[in-house]
Protein backbone atom coordinates (compact mmCIF):
# COMPACT_ATOMS: atom_id res chain seq x y z
CA UNK A 1 0.00 0.00 0.00
CA UNK A 2 3.03 2.69 0.69
CA UNK A 3 3.76 3.17 -2.61
CA UNK A 4 0.10 3.72 -3.86
CA UNK A 5 -0.41 6.34 -1.07
CA UNK A 6 2.91 7.90 -2.35
CA UNK A 7 1.88 8.22 -5.44
CA UNK A 8 -1.32 9.71 -4.02
CA UNK A 9 0.36 12.17 -1.91
CA UNK A 10 2.41 13.36 -4.89
CA UNK A 11 0.19 13.82 -7.28
CA UNK A 12 -1.78 16.60 -4.61
CA UNK A 13 2.04 18.09 -4.37
CA UNK A 14 1.18 22.52 -4.54
CA UNK A 15 3.05 25.44 -4.20
CA UNK A 16 2.06 29.01 -3.65
CA UNK A 17 4.49 31.71 -4.71
CA UNK A 18 3.58 34.63 -2.56
CA UNK A 19 3.80 38.16 -2.32
CA UNK A 20 5.03 37.83 1.35
CA UNK A 21 5.64 34.18 2.74
CA UNK A 22 5.40 36.14 6.37
CA UNK A 23 2.29 36.66 5.96
CA UNK A 24 0.88 33.19 4.19
CA UNK A 25 3.23 30.82 5.72
CA UNK A 26 5.48 32.64 8.55
CA UNK A 27 5.05 29.77 10.88
CA UNK A 28 7.98 28.55 9.45
CA UNK A 29 10.17 31.50 10.66
CA UNK A 30 11.55 32.07 14.19
CA UNK A 31 8.81 34.84 15.98
CA UNK A 32 7.52 34.86 12.35
CA UNK A 33 10.35 36.76 11.06
CA UNK A 34 12.15 35.49 7.92
CA UNK A 35 15.63 36.09 7.00
CA UNK A 36 16.80 38.53 4.84
CA UNK A 37 15.03 38.61 1.52
CA UNK A 38 16.14 41.29 -1.40
CA UNK A 39 14.30 43.28 -3.45
CA UNK A 40 15.46 42.61 -7.06
CA UNK A 41 12.69 41.05 -9.66
CA UNK A 42 14.31 38.38 -10.05
CA UNK A 43 13.08 36.64 -6.59
CA UNK A 44 10.06 34.70 -6.05
CA UNK A 45 8.93 33.66 -2.15
CA UNK A 46 7.46 30.70 -2.19
CA UNK A 47 4.90 28.35 0.64
CA UNK A 48 5.80 24.57 -0.15
CA UNK A 49 2.38 22.63 0.28
CA UNK A 50 1.47 19.23 -0.10
CA UNK A 51 -2.76 18.81 0.11
CA UNK A 52 -3.29 22.27 0.88
CA UNK A 53 -0.80 22.14 4.22
CA UNK A 54 2.19 23.99 4.15
CA UNK A 55 5.57 22.58 5.12
CA UNK A 56 8.21 24.66 4.47
CA UNK A 57 9.13 28.01 2.41
CA UNK A 58 11.58 29.32 0.40
CA UNK A 59 13.19 31.86 -1.55
CA UNK A 60 13.75 31.52 -5.23
CA UNK A 61 16.17 33.15 -7.47
CA UNK A 62 14.51 33.28 -10.97
CA UNK A 63 17.59 34.49 -12.58
CA UNK A 64 20.03 32.14 -11.18
CA UNK A 65 17.40 28.97 -11.24
CA UNK A 66 18.42 27.94 -7.54
CA UNK A 67 16.92 28.45 -4.30
CA UNK A 68 18.62 30.94 -2.38
CA UNK A 69 17.10 29.50 1.09
CA UNK A 70 14.47 27.04 2.31
CA UNK A 71 13.22 27.45 6.09
CA UNK A 72 11.28 25.15 7.87
CA UNK A 73 10.11 23.14 11.47
CA UNK A 74 11.91 20.25 13.05
CA UNK A 75 9.54 17.71 14.62
CA UNK A 76 11.67 14.82 15.74
CA UNK A 77 12.94 11.63 14.03
CA UNK A 78 10.75 10.77 11.63
CA UNK A 79 12.52 7.96 9.68
CA UNK A 80 10.86 9.44 6.32
CA UNK A 81 11.06 7.72 2.78
CA UNK A 82 13.27 8.95 -0.26
CA UNK A 83 11.42 9.78 -3.29
CA UNK A 84 12.98 9.57 -6.70
CA UNK A 85 10.74 11.77 -8.84
CA UNK A 86 11.37 15.38 -8.72
CA UNK A 87 8.48 18.29 -9.66
CA UNK A 88 8.81 21.72 -10.43
CA UNK A 89 6.30 25.06 -10.19
CA UNK A 90 4.60 26.27 -12.95
CA UNK A 91 3.81 29.23 -12.11
CA UNK A 92 7.45 30.53 -11.75
CA UNK A 93 7.40 30.48 -15.64
CA UNK A 94 3.70 31.07 -15.97
CA UNK A 95 1.78 33.41 -13.68
CA UNK A 96 -1.64 32.04 -14.97
CA UNK A 97 -0.27 28.28 -14.26
CA UNK A 98 -2.03 26.52 -11.54
CA UNK A 99 -0.05 26.40 -7.86
CA UNK A 100 0.17 23.05 -8.03
CA UNK A 101 3.62 21.17 -8.56
CA UNK A 102 3.67 19.23 -11.49
CA UNK A 103 5.94 16.85 -13.90
CA UNK A 104 7.61 18.77 -16.39
CA UNK A 105 6.00 16.43 -18.87
CA UNK A 106 2.59 17.29 -17.58
CA UNK A 107 3.28 21.22 -18.41
CA UNK A 108 3.22 22.77 -21.50
CA UNK A 109 6.61 23.13 -23.27
CA UNK A 110 6.46 26.98 -24.42
CA UNK A 111 8.42 28.92 -21.86
CA UNK A 112 9.19 26.35 -19.65
CA UNK A 113 12.51 26.38 -18.01
CA UNK A 114 12.80 30.29 -18.15
CA UNK A 115 12.91 30.88 -15.01
CA UNK A 116 13.50 27.97 -13.30
CA UNK A 117 15.94 24.76 -13.24
CA UNK A 118 15.01 21.36 -15.06
CA UNK A 119 15.69 17.58 -14.54
CA UNK A 120 17.66 17.74 -17.95
CA UNK A 121 19.58 20.48 -16.42
CA UNK A 122 21.36 17.96 -13.80
CA UNK A 123 21.28 14.80 -16.08
CA UNK A 124 24.88 14.17 -16.75
CA UNK A 125 25.97 17.36 -14.81
CA UNK A 126 28.36 15.97 -12.66
CA UNK A 127 26.46 17.19 -9.67
CA UNK A 128 23.44 16.23 -7.12
CA UNK A 129 20.38 17.90 -7.20
CA UNK A 130 20.81 18.92 -3.24
CA UNK A 131 17.79 18.92 -0.92
CA UNK A 132 17.63 22.84 1.05
CA UNK A 133 15.07 21.38 3.21
CA UNK A 134 15.95 17.80 3.92
CA UNK A 135 14.30 14.67 3.46
CA UNK A 136 16.02 13.50 7.26
CA UNK A 137 15.05 16.78 8.71
CA UNK A 138 11.10 16.27 7.25
CA UNK A 139 8.57 16.52 10.03
CA UNK A 140 6.60 13.53 8.46
CA UNK A 141 6.34 11.26 5.51
CA UNK A 142 3.90 14.12 3.51
CA UNK A 143 7.07 16.90 4.50
CA UNK A 144 9.53 14.51 3.40
CA UNK A 145 7.68 14.26 -0.50
CA UNK A 146 6.94 17.78 -0.91
CA UNK A 147 10.82 18.36 -0.59
CA UNK A 148 11.16 16.47 -3.97
CA UNK A 149 10.95 19.81 -5.97
CA UNK A 150 13.77 21.46 -7.72
CA UNK A 151 12.91 24.53 -6.52
CA UNK A 152 14.11 23.35 -3.13
CA UNK A 153 17.66 22.28 -4.85
CA UNK A 154 20.65 23.60 -6.15
CA UNK A 155 23.46 21.79 -7.50
CA UNK A 156 25.52 20.40 -5.30
CA UNK A 157 29.05 18.39 -5.51
CA UNK A 158 28.32 14.48 -5.54
CA UNK A 159 30.72 13.48 -2.67
CA UNK A 160 29.28 16.28 -0.49
CA UNK A 161 25.94 15.79 -0.58
CA UNK A 162 26.39 12.29 -0.15
CA UNK A 163 29.44 12.34 2.78
CA UNK A 164 29.84 15.21 4.82
CA UNK A 165 26.60 17.30 4.23
CA UNK A 166 24.64 14.04 4.93
CA UNK A 167 26.39 13.22 7.46
CA UNK A 168 25.81 16.88 9.45
CA UNK A 169 21.84 17.24 8.39
CA UNK A 170 21.67 13.76 10.70
CA UNK A 171 24.11 15.09 13.26
CA UNK A 172 21.85 18.26 13.49
CA UNK A 173 18.91 16.19 13.81
CA UNK A 174 20.08 13.77 16.23
CA UNK A 175 21.16 16.62 18.71
CA UNK A 176 17.77 18.69 18.77
CA UNK A 177 15.75 15.44 18.77
CA UNK A 178 17.43 14.40 22.15
CA UNK A 179 18.23 18.50 23.27
CA UNK A 180 14.93 20.52 22.33
CA UNK A 181 12.41 18.33 22.50
CA UNK A 182 10.76 20.92 25.03
CA UNK A 183 11.52 24.00 22.42
CA UNK A 184 9.96 25.15 18.65
CA UNK A 185 12.99 24.35 16.33
CA UNK A 186 13.55 26.48 13.48
CA UNK A 187 15.74 25.49 10.46
CA UNK A 188 17.07 27.48 7.69
CA UNK A 189 19.15 26.05 5.14
CA UNK A 190 20.84 27.92 1.83
CA UNK A 191 23.20 28.11 -0.61
CA UNK A 192 25.90 31.56 -1.90
CA UNK A 193 25.40 31.77 -5.72
CA UNK A 194 29.13 31.06 -7.28
CA UNK A 195 31.01 31.69 -10.34
CA UNK A 196 29.98 28.74 -12.67
CA UNK A 197 26.52 26.95 -14.11
CA UNK A 198 25.56 23.38 -15.18
CA UNK A 199 24.73 23.60 -18.64
CA UNK A 200 25.11 27.17 -18.99
CA UNK A 201 21.86 27.75 -17.36
CA UNK A 202 21.67 26.75 -13.50
CA UNK A 203 23.92 28.31 -10.99
CA UNK A 204 26.47 26.42 -9.35
CA UNK A 205 26.59 27.29 -5.40
CA UNK A 206 30.25 28.32 -3.88
CA UNK A 207 29.25 27.26 -0.36
CA UNK A 208 26.06 25.61 1.05
CA UNK A 209 25.17 26.37 4.63
CA UNK A 210 22.70 25.33 7.32
CA UNK A 211 21.65 26.99 11.00
CA UNK A 212 18.98 26.16 13.57
CA UNK A 213 17.53 28.15 16.35
CA UNK A 214 15.39 26.51 19.70
CA UNK A 215 12.69 28.64 20.75
CA UNK A 216 11.48 28.75 24.10
CA UNK A 217 7.70 29.75 24.96
CA UNK A 218 9.24 33.29 25.84
CA UNK A 219 10.22 33.36 22.07
CA UNK A 220 13.87 33.45 23.10
CA UNK A 221 16.40 30.99 21.33
CA UNK A 222 18.10 28.81 23.73
CA UNK A 223 20.10 26.87 21.69
CA UNK A 224 21.42 27.61 18.00
CA UNK A 225 24.35 27.18 15.85
CA UNK A 226 25.63 27.58 12.47
CA UNK A 227 27.20 25.88 9.88
CA UNK A 228 28.87 26.37 6.48
CA UNK A 229 31.04 24.37 3.55
CA UNK A 230 32.24 24.98 0.48
CA UNK A 231 30.61 23.14 -2.30
CA UNK A 232 33.11 20.51 -2.46
CA UNK A 233 33.95 17.25 -0.36
CA UNK A 234 35.14 18.85 2.79
CA UNK A 235 33.74 18.91 6.04
CA UNK A 236 31.57 22.19 6.88
CA UNK A 237 32.58 24.73 9.41
CA UNK A 238 30.59 25.04 12.66
CA UNK A 239 29.98 28.38 13.57
CA UNK A 240 27.54 30.77 16.50
CA UNK A 241 24.71 32.10 14.40
CA UNK A 242 26.61 35.84 14.76
CA UNK A 243 29.23 34.22 13.13
CA UNK A 244 28.09 32.64 10.22
CA UNK A 245 25.37 36.15 9.42
CA UNK A 246 28.85 38.18 9.31
CA UNK A 247 30.35 35.25 6.83
CA UNK A 248 26.84 35.53 4.96
CA UNK A 249 26.80 39.35 4.59
CA UNK A 250 30.18 38.98 3.08
CA UNK A 251 29.55 36.50 0.81
CA UNK A 252 26.27 38.09 -0.35
CA UNK A 253 27.68 41.55 0.05
CA UNK A 254 25.51 43.00 2.20
CA UNK A 255 25.16 45.05 4.48
CA UNK A 256 23.68 42.46 6.99
CA UNK A 257 22.02 39.28 6.41
CA UNK A 258 19.64 38.27 9.27
CA UNK A 259 19.23 34.26 10.00
CA UNK A 260 16.05 34.56 12.71
CA UNK A 261 14.53 37.27 14.84
CA UNK A 262 17.17 39.91 16.27
CA UNK A 263 14.42 41.65 18.56
CA UNK A 264 13.06 39.17 21.01
CA UNK A 265 15.63 36.44 21.58
CA UNK A 266 19.02 35.99 22.76
CA UNK A 267 21.89 33.27 21.71
CA UNK A 268 23.04 30.72 24.12
CA UNK A 269 26.52 28.65 22.61
CA UNK A 270 25.97 26.20 25.71
CA UNK A 271 27.16 22.81 24.09
CA UNK A 272 26.95 20.96 20.92
CA UNK A 273 30.27 18.80 20.01
CA UNK A 274 29.66 16.77 16.62
CA UNK A 275 31.41 13.87 15.64
CA UNK A 276 34.00 14.05 12.43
Amino acid sequence: MMPILCVLMLSLLSARVVQNFEIECGQFFANRKSPTTFAEPQYRQICQTLSNVPYYATFYDTGKKIPLYSAYKFKGLMDCTRQDKWYIEPQLDDNNASPDMKFEKDVKKQGLGIHQALNDDYKNSGFDRGHLAPVYQAESQSCADATFTLTNAAPQNLSFNRGQWRKLEENIAIFLNSECKLYTVYIVTGVVPGASQIKNRVNVPSHFWTAYCCLDNNKKCQFSKGFIGENKNITPKEKTVNDLKTELAKLYNVASFELFDQNRYKLYFNYLIFNS
